[in-house]
């Protein structure tokens, strides 16, 4: 039997007043638990800080300035989706931008603004949420079957290489003992394993028996609700500061100077050609559209649409990118991640934004001291489970033919390192199946019948 996997359209909004504004903010940056919004607002920092680290030793990022404008963005999202709507590093951008000594900050800044301009375009324009409509339930399940993946397998690379973020490179096997050793990524693992099992919902108690059950079982009760991935990071801190102790007396109080970048021709032709162009399309399959489908999984009852998604991501660059901000968009493997550790709402999000800003205009560039002396081994543990995490979205395929679609996604994602390709093959893939229906006792009533298996 086939799945129906046609990706309804999101639900429209009533008229806004002043009243229904703040009450809606209200909802949407409130806590549903203290320490699951704390403990989920650290499920992103296993792809922030290496990516921001890398760009900050190599491309001479403005680290500071990164850390305001992030947060703001953290903020912002926070209250408009009530979901714990990450902002991460425009990967494909920062990878051009760390391996290619070229490739400097304007270069880094043109990419991010012209990728951001496209998509308010695309968002503006509604083929952003035409695309979402007809791009079939499978490909995307492949595209975040394929990014969770990517994400676990670099965590492991983390957990077990010696890394240089300068280079994004490895250098050689991690020791067993040490303060970044392999024995506390694993005993870091086993931690959050314990305390956060593999990724089901707590059960709800409201019977007597139940009631029976949770006090008898009252340690497995108290240690579910620990802030796992908060301890885990705290934990890194402090022994960044025991392996460097010399980096609390170089800090700088004070932010960072924030200027405007200058950009020249040669400058936005390089930087649209080797940074927006790449990046694209994994901004919009994984920054947008399955952004959106993992918020309509996860939150059903919030209104995520691709229009919006679009806009914000390409609103973010437009405002950032010209003063140095790092380039930034929404990702499908900080949702899961922060979700995984508990992030419920956009108050989860909100409070990572304080945190940067604060941060940002405390210390400034300052911060990087203690990042280079983080244990990489540790945000290969928190990367780890935000992979896993995206990964499992793909469970939901019960049909054969659907899980197909999604393999061969994955598999050509995977191995041609271009999620741009893997959705390419992954829609050949789909059209050819549903042309193999033609003719066959299934009655073809419409496009929707046709394309996305309905009715």
């Amino acid at each position: 039997m086939e799945s129906n996997n046609y990706q309804s359209p999101p639900r429209t909004t009533p008229p806004v007043t002043t009243t229904t504004l703040a009450k809606k903010l209200k909802d949407n940056l409130i806590f549903r638990s203290k320490w699951a919004e704390l403990n989920g607002a650290m499920g992103d920092l296993g792809t922030y800080i290496p990516i921001v680290l890398a760009l900050t030793l190599a491309a001479d990022l403005n680290l500071g300035t990164t850390l305001i404008f992030t947060g703001v963005y953290n903020i912002v999202t926070g209250a408009i989706y009530g979901v714990p709507m990450p902002v991460q590093p425009m990967k494909s951008i920062a990878a051009v931008a760390i391996s290619d000594p070229d490739f400097g900050i304007p270069e880094t800044m043109a990419a991010g603004i012209c990728t951001g301009a496209v998509l308010i375009f695309l968002g503006a324009t509604g083929l952003m949420q035409l695309a979402y409509r007809l791009i079939p339930l499978p490909v995307v399940r492949g595209i975040q079957l394929a990014q969770g993946l990517s994400f676990a397998m670099t965590a492991v690379k983390y957990i077990r290489k010696v890394q240089d973020f300068s280079t994004s490179k490895s250098k050689g096997n991690r020791n067993w003992l040490g303060l970044d050793g392999l024995v506390l990524a694993i005993v870091c693992f086993c931690f959050i394993t314990i305390v956060n099992g593999g990724g089901q919902e707590p059960e709800n108690e409201n019977d007597e028996e139940s009631q029976d059950n949770k006090r008898r079982n009252w340690r497995r009760n108290v240690v579910s609700y620990l802030p796992s991935a908060f301890i885990v990071f705290l934990l890194g801190v402090i022994l960044a500061i025991i392996r460097e102790p010399k980096v609390l007396k170089g800090f700088k109080l004070g932010p960072s100077s924030i200027q405007f970048v200058k950009i020249s021709k040669t400058a936005w032709k390089r930087g649209f050609v080797k940074g927006t162009i790449p990046q694209l399309p994994l901004s919009i399959l994984n920054s947008v559209i399955a952004v959106c489908k993992l918020s309509t999984d996860l939150f059903p009852e919030k209104t995520v649409t691709p229009t919006s998604v679009s806009v914000t991501v390409g609103l973010m660059n437009l405002t950032g990118c010209w003063f140095g901000a790092m380039p930034t968009c929404h990702g499908a493997g900080g949702l899961a991640g922060q979700y995984k550790f508990g992030g419920r709402s956009g108050g989860c999000v909100a409070l990572l934004g304080a945190a940067k800003l604060l941060l940002g205009l405390i210390l400034g560039s300052s911060i990087v001291r203690i990042l280079i002396s983080f244990p990489v081994g540790v945000l290969g543990v928190l990367l780890l489970f935000a992979g896993v995490e995206l990964a499992m979205c793909a469970r939901d395929m019960k049909a054969k033919e659907d899980s197909f679609v999604v393999l061969i996604c994955t598999a050509v994602s995977l191995v041609g390192s271009s999620a741009a390709l893997g959705f390419v093959v992954g829609m050949v893939v789909h059209l050819i199946l549903r042309l193999r229906k033609l003719g066959g006792p299934d009655e073809i009533r419409s496009f929707s019948s046709f394309w996305m298996h309905t009715p």
